[in-house]
C-alpha cells in the first residue's frame, strides 16, 4: 500500500538532471518490437533484393561442396581442405546479409533512445538474485502488461501467418505436382507473401509499442513536489546558504569599499544619512564614486576618512544625488560635473592654503546639482547648509 500510495504521489514530470542520471544509469527507453521489426524486415528486403543471386551462389557451391575427384577422395586430408573452403566460401556468400543485419540490430534502439554507454550494466546486483524480490516483480502490473502485450504478440503474428498460408492451402498441395525447379521457386513466392503479412502485422505492433514504451518510460521516472524541491535546492542552494553567501559577498565588497577609502580626495555627506567618496587624479576623464553607505556604514566611511585626513565636506544634495544615481567605480555623470568641480576645486585649494597658507578657500554656498537626481529636493525645499565638517 505504501507503494502504491507513493506512485500516486509521483504527478510531476522528470527533470532533466532525473533523465541524465537515468541515462547515466542504463535506463533508456526501448522498444523489442521496434529491434525485432527492423531485422525482420530488412533481412526480408534484402533476401527479396538478392535472394536469387545468393541462392544460385549457394546452388552451385553446394554442387561444388559434394564433387570432388578420385583423389581427393582418397586422401582424408584433401577432403577436408575441400570442405574448408567450400564453408569459407559459403560464409562470405552470406557475410553481406548477416552484416547488415548486425548494423540495423545495435543501430536501432538507438532510434528512440540514442546511443547510450554506461559501466554500470557490468557491475554486480545481488538484489536481482533476492527470490522475494523475482516472485514481487513476476506479480508486478509491468509484468502482467508484459505478458498481455506477448499473448497479443503471438495471436496476431499467428493469426496473420496462419491466415495466409490457409488461403494459400491450394497452392501449397498444387507443389508436389510441379517439377522441382519450379517449385522451389513457387515456394519461395509463397513465403515471401506470407513474410510480408507478417511484417505487415509487426509493423502494427510497433506503432503500438513505440508510444507505450516512452510513456511508461516518462511514467517511470515521475517525480513527487518534494523531490523537485530537493533537487532545485540542491542545484541552486537552499534559501539559507544563498543568503550566508550574499552576505558574505556583500561583507567582502564591503571590506574592499572601505580599503579605498583613504585614496578618496573628498567625502560628501548628507551629513548623517549618507557618505559618498570621490576620488579624481590627473589623466581621469570624470571624477570616480569609490565608496559609498548610508547611516551606519556611512559614520564608518566618515571615521575612516577622518583617520587617513581625507576631507569631509557637507552637501546634502549633491551627496543624495551621487549615492542614488552613481554606483560603485563608475563615473560621475555630466550633469554633475559642474557640482563635483565645484567641490574638488575647494578641497585642492584646501590643501594648497594648507601647505602654503594664503588666505582660506570658501566652499560654494549652493551647488549646481539637478532636481531631477535629488530624491528629497520636493520635500526640502529649503537650502540645506553646506561646508566643511
Amino acid at each position: 500500500m505504501a507503494e502504491e500510495s507513493d506512485k500516486e504521489d509521483r504527478t510531476e514530470a522528470p527533470s532533466p538532471r532525473r533523465l541524465e542520471q537515468a541515462r547515466k544509469e542504463g535506463n533508456v527507453p526501448r522498444s523489442r518490437e521496434l529491434s525485432t521489426f527492423a531485422i525482420t524486415a530488412t533481412g526480408l528486403a534484402l533476401l527479396m533484393a538478392t535472394g536469387s543471386n545468393i541462392y544460385q551462389f549457394l546452388h552451385q557451391l553446394l554442387v561444388d561442396w559434394f564433387t570432388f575427384n578420385q583423389g581427393k577422395a582418397a586422401s582424408g586430408a584433401l577432403i577436408l581442405e575441400h570442405f574448408r573452403r567450400s564453408l569459407w566460401d559459403s560464409m562470405f556468400a552470406i557475410a553481406p546479409l548477416l552484416g547488415a543485419l548486425l548494423v540495423v540490430a545495435v543501430a536501432t534502439p538507438m532510434a528512440i533512445g540514442g546511443w547510450n554507454f554506461t559501466s554500470k550494466g557490468f557491475m554486480p546486483n545481488f538484489g536481482k538474485l533476492n527470490p522475494a524480490s523475482g516472485i514481487k516483480r513476476m506479480f508486478s502490473l509491468q509484468a502482467v502488461a508484459e505478458g498481455t502485450k506477448a499473448i497479443l504478440k503471438s495471436a496476431l503474428i499467428g493469426g496473420v501467418a496462419t491466415w495466409v498460408i490457409w488461403n494459400e492451402r491450394g497452392d501449397l498441395a498444387g507443389l508436389v505436382s510441379m517439377p522441382l525447379d519450379k517449385a522451389q521457386i513457387h515456394l519461395l513466392g509463397l513465403m515471401e507473401h506470407t513474410f510480408i503479412m507478417v511484417v505487415g502485422a509487426m509493423l502494427l505492433l510497433v506503432l503500438l509499442d513505440v508510444p507505450y514504451q516512452l510513456w511508461q518510460y516518462q511514467k517511470n521516472l515521475r517525480m513527487t513536489k518534494d523531490e523537485l524541491k530537493q533537487e532545485y535546492k540542491e542545484q541552486e542552494g537552499s534559501p539559507e546558504v544563498k543568503g550566508r553567501i550574499r552576505q558574505l559577498q556583500r561583507e567582502a565588497a564591503r571590506k574592499r569599499m572601505m580599503q579605498e577609502v583613504p585614496k578618496a580626495n573628498v567625502i560628501v555627506t548628507n551629513p548623517t544619512h549618507y557618505a559618498v567618496a570621490l576620488r579624481y587624479e590627473d589623466g581621469m576623464a570624470a571624477p570616480k564614486l569609490i565608496a559609498k553607505g548610508s547611516l551606519k556604514l556611512a559614520e564608518r566611511i566618515i571615521e575612516k576618512a577622518r583617520e587617513h585626513q581625507v576631507t569631509v565636506v557637507r552637501a546634502p544634495s549633491f551627496a543624495r544625488a551621487l549615492y542614488f544615481n552613481v554606483e560603485l567605480e563608475e563615473d560621475v555623470p555630466s550633469k554633475l560635473y559642474t557640482a563635483a568641480a565645484q567641490v574638488l576645486a575647494y578641497v585642492f585649494q584646501l590643501e594648497e592654503y594648507e601647505k602654503r597658507g594664503g588666505s582660506s578657500p570658501v566652499f560654494p554656498e549652493q551647488l549646481q546639482v539637478p532636481p531631477e537626481l535629488d530624491p528629497e529636493s520636493k520635500r526640502n525645499q529649503h537650502t540645506a547648509p553646506t561646508g566643511p565638517l
